[in-house]
């Protein structure tokens, strides 16, 4: 995630400030838990890139426009978007997620065309699932591409964090050659453009999307749980907010970047150490694969590479060991060696 470190004038020792000035230090090289080092890499105030997509006072700017709160209740829900299109980039995030009860509520950090494209649209999502008290809120990613919603290329995860205790930063990479989703710098999910795949990788310019909104159709128990709005408003808040990208004319969808610009992107992949992070973390964490649901679809999606790891789901694309785990909250020690 995004590092703060705050020192405070006190009585401690010398030797205790090394010991900080050591854990960032070697925070800040762990190579297997880095972002993508890009020029120019800041955030950015909401005037600066984003405007309002709906949701009136629901949607609330704190901290000079560094913070946005968005909240739930039975008028509305709330979200913003980009002001500008992007071909390729790393846009990113630090969300809070609303607590307690939040079943049927839906947080989305996700990027889509389907305003420009309506038949053809794109797009990479992060999709946060509210869930009743006492059960974990559920995080999803998906990708579509050409329109190509008819294949839900969905996976979940469990989080081994309190994602409504704390801010956790939300990131995606997207190129001409790969997708890559992180979680608080950990690479979680790679999809590598493939001649298999053709038009189903997102290819046209999109926009930046953060909103909640109400779920109760499907978004918890496919709708058995629905929002209980004795307990509105829900909050959703964002911070860190990155948008590193290609612009595009809205119009004649021609890029801004030029040369080197535009092939950064393409540049970018992952480090031996980080791929291996990644599949400890999927190992560990993933609940669920599309391209392991042998129900909806027989036939693997052709870009889908089964091997050994397929023993490790049933025919409903649920991770056995995300079925055999005990219900109910089990969240420990928000650290990188957890995870892996």
């Amino acid at each position: 995630m995004i590092l703060r470190v705050e020192v405070m004038a006190s009585s401690s020792s010398s030797s205790s400030f090394f010991v900080l000035l050591l854990g960032v230090a070697l925070f800040l090289s762990n190579e297997a838990t880095a972002l993508p080092e890009l020029p120019n890499l800041t955030t950015l105030a909401f005037e600066e890139g984003y405007t309002q997509l709906f949701g009136d006072s629901n949607l609330m700017l704190h901290r000079d426009g560094r913070s946005v709160h968005l909240s739930l209740d039975r008028r509305t829900g709330a979200g913003f978007a980009s002001q500008d299109l992007y071909r390729h980039g790393f846009f990113s995030a630090s969300i809070k997620l609303p607590a307690d009860y939040a079943a049927g509520v839906v947080v989305a950090f996700y990027m889509s065309n389907g305003d420009v494209f309506e038949k053809t649209h794109d797009e990479l999502d992060f999709e946060f699932l509210g869930n009743i008290r006492g059960r974990e809120w559920r995080v999803q990613t998906n990708v579509y591409g050409n329109g190509s919603t008819a294949v839900g290329r969905e996976e979940r995860y469990g989080l081994w964090f309190d994602p409504t205790e704390d801010y956790h930063q939300y990131s995606i990479l997207w190129s001409g050659e790969r997708i890559i989703f992180y979680i608080d710098d950990i690479p979680i999910r790679e999809v590598v453009r493939t001649q298999a795949m053709g038009g189903d990788f997102p290819s046209k310019p999109m926009s930046l999307y953060a909103t909640i909104w109400d779920g109760s159709t499907w978004a918890t128990s496919g709708g058995r749980y629905k929002v209980n709005y004795k307990y509105a408003p829900y909050e959703a808040e964002f911070a860190d907010l990155v948008l590193h990208g290609c612009a595009v004319d809205p119009i004649e969808h021609r890029t801004t970047c030029l040369g080197s610009d535009a092939a950064v992107y393409d540049t970018i992949t992952m480090s031996a150490d980080q791929r291996t992070a990644m599949d400890k973390f999927r190992k560990k964490h993933i609940t669920y694969s599309y391209c392991h649901d042998r129900v909806r679809y027989p036939t693997p999606p052709p870009e889908c590479n089964l091997g050994p790891e397929a023993e490790d789901f049933l025919a409903s694309g649920e991770a056995k060991l995300s079925y055999r785990r005990r219900r109910g909250k089990r969240y420990g020690r928000s650290s990188v060696d957890s995870v892996l």
